[in-house]
């Protein structure tokens, strides 16, 4: 059985296990979790087959992010919820339990019980010192420099992604984006 045909998540691409989808394109998924943490918590996942992020072409993940913001919307606009998580786990160490990519939008009330919680450490200078140069070094070496700005046409491509666009925003949409801000 080739790794694909074991994915459960390529299994519900290919309509083999039932899912309740909320989104497809040509590259993209999204379905609701049936174990969600609460009503609504949905993963967005490329249709090809991607076992962790840095795999997934920069297209397919713009667009999936974008999707997710979408769907975040929509999630305090029709559902009432009060914030999200867009959360990703990136790996097993990182808690990856299925090996397709997928961005996880779970919605939030204030007191629903779901914890996201880590325990802050703290780091010295020189340690924090040393992760900072390792970093930029190899930020540097991609070629992704802090000058850099999207071109008119990556705007574009961005505006123009195949996601669907959120109706409906007035101004009392707009303010009530603006209460949810910290």
């Amino acid at each position: 059985m080739t790794q694909k045909e074991s994915c459960i998540v390529c299994r519900i691409i290919d309509g083999n296990i039932p899912s309740k989808k909320i989104y497809e394109d040509e590259m993209i998924m999204a379905v609701l979790d049936i174990n969600g943490s609460n009503p609504g918590h949905c993963f967005i996942f490329p249709k090809n087959h991607y076992p962790i992020i840095e795999q997934v072409p920069e297209k397919e993940i713009i667009s999936m992010f974008l999707l997710a913001n979408r769907i975040s919307v929509i999630l305090f606009e029709s559902l009432n919820y009060h914030g999200t998580n867009i959360f990703v786990a990136n790996g097993v160490p990182a808690g990856q339990t299925v090996a397709h990519f997928m961005i996880n939008v779970i919605p939030r009330k204030q007191n629903d019980g779901v914890n996201l919680q880590w325990t802050p450490k703290q780091f010295d200078e020189e340690e924090m010192s040393t992760v900072e140069l390792k970093l930029k070094e190899q930020i540097e070496k991609i070629g992704l420099q802090k000058s850099e700005a999207p071109s008119h046409s990556a705007k574009k491509e961005f505006q123009t992604a195949s996601i669907p666009k959120v109706s409906g925003k007035d101004s009392s949409s707009f303010m009530r984006q603006i209460t949810r801000l910290p």
